[in-house]
């Protein structure tokens, strides 16, 4: 079954994204690279970011190696020998242990040289909050001071946006934004309500070559459909990140709708 909503599903914000995020951008790079091709490669690039979560409670799932609180009785001295005692410990506490979060930028690079022209980033909660974000601004800073093209694809409604030098609307959940090398630091800025589809976008190349479309819904939709996330959704409950206000208001008429 398709998604009850006509664009970014807000029940894939929480625990999901993480597959959202991994899928799409595959997805994403299977539409480009028939159309780029021969000139261009698109490449999904995969990297790891460490990060520790914070006013977050950690469950064992999170945690490596397994431990709980345990309660230890004092141990009895030995007989004879050495009078002093090793005292137990009294508790036994699991630290935050820093986890590796995967993340997938789509590179289209020349075939001919392997040199970057276009970089995509599906954005994820890390990108977006904490140390996660800092190691993400100084990527986001490299590829703006080169002459390859960056768009970014910010479809999670928590976290920092990326940093603008005018306010970007409040009354809007999603974002596309689009920075083409030659007209920096200028930004194409696309936003997108919660009860509409996601957009057609233009991906830029090298200067003699046309921009490609990139069907933003076609991708999102494929995901959605093909790995079944109809049946790991409760669309009767709330979703993990909450909705508020209007925004609630139209998600429970999509819901109704779809019912």
């Amino acid at each position: 079954m398709p998604s009850p909503f006509p664009g970014m599903d807000p029940y894939l914000e929480g625990s999901l994204w993480t597959s959202v995020h991994f899928s799409l951008s595959a997805e994403i790079a299977r539409q480009l690279a028939p159309k780029v091709r021969p000139r261009y490669l698109v490449l999904p690039a995969e990297r790891f970011v460490m990060e520790i979560s914070e006013g977050v409670t950690v469950t064992r799932a999170d945690i490596y190696p397994d431990a709980g609180v345990a309660h230890t009785k004092l141990e009895r001295p030995p007989s004879g020998g050495d009078s002093a005692t090793i005292a137990s410990a009294p508790l036994r506490l699991a630290t935050v242990i820093p986890s590796a979060v995967p993340h997938v930028t789509i590179e289209i690079r020349d075939a001919a040289n392997r040199r970057l022209v276009a970089a995509i980033e599906v954005l994820s909660p890390t990108n977006k909050r904490g140390s996660g974000r800092e190691e993400y601004l100084a990527k986001r800073r490299r590829i703006l001071l080169s002459t390859a093209h960056l768009m970014e694809i910010d479809l999670l409604r928590t976290g920092e946006r990326v940093p603008m030098q005018e306010p970007l609307p409040d009354d809007v959940p999603y974002f596309v934004f689009l920075s083409r090398a030659e007209n920096r630091p200028l930004v194409d800025v696309w936003p997108i309500a919660l009860d509409e589809p996601l957009p057609v976008v233009p991906v830029p190349l090298l200067p003699d070559d046309a921009d490609v479309p990139l069907d933003l819904q076609q991708a999102f939709s494929a995901v959605y459909d093909d790995l079944g996330f109809d049946l790991a959704v409760d669309y009767a409950q709330p979703p993990e990140v909450p909705l508020q206000g209007e925004a609630a208001h139209i998600a429970d008429e999509l819901l109704q709708d779809a019912r």
